[in-house]
């Protein structure tokens, strides 16, 4: 098997593993396969949370992933690797000094681990109609959308998915225009602090 069918069975796996633990995630799969779409054609990007950004990103870029940028936070920061036909991959850590230590990530990580996806974003054309389709499903949202109306990147996480009582996974909603392609550090912020204020 080479490292193209590997990694395809990589995502898949992690996605699956996803959507097996979020209900947002398998209400969207079941309207999309209904109209047989199916969810892998509509991902943006999948997310990881880790401790170690590159070390976890190894098994990725040993299959063909690479480094695309790093994103800075207050008390976080992320890495993006691409690889064309796949989604891009968000991995994201608190800093290991005193800027980490207000960080969600490392509580997270300790309950739930690093081989699980933490979100996958859907690329949608229009987002508010995404989130009044799936509000009609019983599906809720954090906050409100992330990003200017007609900007080039727009975004809303649904409310986190609870597992023991703590915060899991999140679905989240990705608009983008004019083929932008990247990430806005003040929009993931934004994104990241509307789940933590529940």
């Amino acid at each position: 098997m080479d490292n193209k069918a590997r990694l395809e069975r990589l995502v898949d796996h992690l996605t699956q593993d996803y959507i097996s633990r979020n209900r947002a995630a398998q209400g969207l799969r079941a309207v999309l396969e209904e109209t047989g779409v199916g969810l892998k054609p509509v991902v943006d990007h999948i997310t990881i949370r880790t401790k170690r950004i590159d070390s976890r990103a190894e098994e990725f870029v040993q299959l063909g992933y690479t480094y695309s940028d790093t994103l800075e936070y207050g008390d976080w920061f992320a890495k993006v690797y691409r690889v064309p036909g796949f989604p891009a991959l968000f991995v994201d850590q608190a800093y290991e000094d005193a800027r980490g230590a207000t960080s969600v990530i490392p509580g997270w990580v300790e309950k739930f681990g690093d081989q699980t996806l933490h979100h996958v974003a859907i690329l949608v054309e229009d987002i508010e109609r995404a989130i009044y389709r799936l509000q009609q499903q019983g599906v809720k949202f954090a906050g409100s959308i992330v990003g200017e109306k007609g900007g080039v990147l727009r975004q809303i996480f649904s409310l986190p998915e609870q597992v023991n009582g703590a915060p899991f996974s999140v679905l989240e909603l990705t608009e983008r225009h004019a083929g932008y392609q990247g990430f806005s550090p003040p929009q993931a912020d934004a994104l990241m602090q509307s789940t933590v204020k529940i």
